[in-house]
């Protein structure tokens, strides 16, 4: 279990850190197409080349990760990328940390920490084929009823003339996309299992061709919350919705089962609450420092830039060609 929590943190390591890596990159670089030139000069720039590596090298560490422990266990870790970035962001791009984003860290290290130490190892599912239409069943009501609700506000908005997004805008958008990174992790993981109880190899690219496509669908969800709406919410409720998706269709759809000891039972849940609060701490940071007293609020301008490269790092737009690998999980 602790092999499978460590590759975890390690891919999530290289997928945020290669972002920034990238992100740093393309400043001085042209936009990306296939022109052998502009190929040229992504391929000679450093910062992006290591970045890139990075985000592949993370992505299939993370496949390994689901290969060796259940996506209930991978998921949750998995939201500890946050904490890594605002870490390597301190150091390396002497970015100005407050003291809610050292606690959100605090938490998340805490709770992964927790989730190992209550995870146990699990045999196979007895899963079948007809998981995969179910699941698939299941995510359609949601997103009909989240799209329902959407429709319903949008016309409000008309009807009363409101120019500006509506916090419940961004709240669906940022839900809808945590759903299917969540359960792109699920269906990755559902190929493994599959190859794990005697179907044919096959099965496996399918099911990862198939989690890309939930992949790529997330990113444009998210896309359209993060163009008209705030960041912090939709981000917020993106990284959320995908560690609690992840959870429940691992267990509903992989038969993933809580431990069966009381203790470890214990750990396990409170690993995911405090992940799930250090991610939540994480991305609002920004806004909750105002609330503490005036002598613990950072007053260097650098915080500014940390608020704009931690936005950036969260915008699909800003993610090179490996954005749908880096969720593939």
């Amino acid at each position: 279990m602790w092999e499978s929590i460590f590759l975890t943190v390690a891919a999530t390591a290289g997928n945020n850190i290669g972002k920034v890596l990238q992100k740093k990159g393309t400043v001085i670089l042209p936009p990306l197409s296939l022109k052998l030139k502009v190929v040229r000069a992504y391929a000679s720039n450093r910062p992006w080349l290591i970045g890139f590596l990075m985000d592949i090298f993370g992505a299939l560490l993370m496949l390994r990760a689901l290969s060796l422990a259940p996506v209930s266990v991978i998921q949750p870790v998995s939201g500890c990328g946050l904490a890594i970035l605002s870490i390597f962001s301190h150091f390396y791009l002497k970015e100005v940390m407050n003291v809610v984003d050292w606690m959100g860290i605090t938490l998340a290290g805490i709770g992964t920490i927790g989730v190992g130490a209550g995870g146990e190892e699990q045999k196979a599912s007895s899963i079948s084929i007809l998981h995969l239409p179910w699941l698939a069943c299941g995510v359609a009501f949601l997103f009909v009823l989240l799209n329902g609700w959407l429709r319903i506000y949008r016309r409000q908005r008309r009807e009363q003339e409101l120019m500006q997004s509506e916090v419940v805008e961004e709240i669906i958008y940022g839900l809808e996309s945590g759903i299917l990174f969540g359960i792109a992790s699920v269906i990755s993981k559902m190929g493994f299992v599959f190859l794990e109880q005697g179907f044919p190899a096959l099965l496996v690219p399918i099911c990862i061709s198939i989690s890309i496509c939930c992949s790529a669908s997330g990113f444009v969800y998210q896309t359209r919350g993060l163009k008209h709406g705030r960041a912090v919410v939709v981000s917020t409720c993106a990284a959320v919705a995908s560690i609690v998706t992840g959870v429940l269709a691992g267990m509903l759809a992989l038969g993933e089962r809580l431990p069966e000891s009381p203790t470890s039972r214990s750990w396990l849940l409170l690993g995911w609450l405090l992940i799930v609060s250090g991610v939540i701490l994480l991305v609002t940071s920004t806004r909750l420092v105002h609330f503490l007293p005036r002598k613990w609020r950072p007053v260097e301008r650098r915080q500014l830039s940390s608020l704009r490269n931690r936005e950036a790092s969260s915008n699909p737009s800003t993610i090179i060609q490996t954005a749908a690998l880096h969720h593939l999980i």
